[in-house]
């Protein structure tokens, strides 16, 4: 499969999958959502200062995927300047409410990162992009279009899946020797997260007290389901 069909196969399943009925079991109310962006906030912010460091506003960043824009809208809450950011998107929809919900300065871009400049950037951010690509080829395409953009000595970062999700396979995970493969850093960080999905859920039901999911989260690392990802280029 070439790159550019594999483009249109991700914005086909993402156009179906945002106006389907899978949306309802992340809509940002559920108790478990808002566990989840909690706790997705405190790995990525913890791992992020450790890293590119806790001064975010001199920093340019590119999200590579950003959908809605909301990991940025974190970043700038998190001190980054809009005006050093900048988000990708293949959805033109998301990218128009990016746009919308995001201060002013933030720079837009439908479609690869060809447009960006060779070592132009400090940090690079991609949430969930990588295992939305089934094709290795176009993976290794994306891989080597981030680490073009950065600089030496910057930092790369990604959320994303270590298992496949067997009720959807239009996702696939990343494994460790993936990471390792598709950058040749000279440091990186790895950290797991996130109680599974579907035991998350099913813990909400019931209404289980939330400290259940958390003791069963760190007690049993095989029941998280991502992982946040950092390395860096030399």
């Amino acid at each position: 499969m070439d790159h550019h069909t594999e483009q249109q196969r991700i914005r086909a399943v993402y156009q179906a999958w945002h106006g389907g009925a899978a949306l309802a079991s992340y809509t940002w109310h559920r108790p478990e959502v808002m566990a989840q962006d909690a706790a997705y906030c405190r790995v990525a912010g913890a791992m992020l200062a450790a890293t590119a460091g806790p001064a975010l506003g001199g920093l340019r960043i590119v999200d590579v995927g950003c959908g809605g824009g909301g990991f940025l809208r974190q970043l700038i809450s998190w001190g980054a300047d809009p005006a050093r950011l900048a988000g990708t998107e293949y959805q033109p929809d998301r990218l128009d409410y990016a746009r919308l919900a995001t201060a002013a300065g933030v720079r837009w871009h439908l479609g690869d990162l060809g447009a960006f400049a060779d070592a132009g950037t400090d940090l690079v951010v991609a949430n969930t992009v990588f295992s939305s690509i089934l094709d290795e080829g176009a993976r290794h395409v994306l891989a080597g279009e981030m680490w073009r953009i950065l600089r030496q000595g910057g930092w790369l970062m990604l959320f994303d899946f270590r298992y496949n999700n067997p009720r959807n396979p239009q996702v696939r995970k990343v494994s460790r020797a993936q990471l390792r493969h598709y950058w040749p850093a000279v440091a990186a960080h790895y950290r797991t997260l996130l109680l599974a999905p579907p035991l998350a859920r099913a813990l909400a039901r019931v209404h289980a007290p939330r400290l259940l999911g958390e003791v069963l989260e760190a007690a049993l690392p095989p029941l998280r389901t991502h992982f946040v990802y950092a390395c860096r280029k030399g």
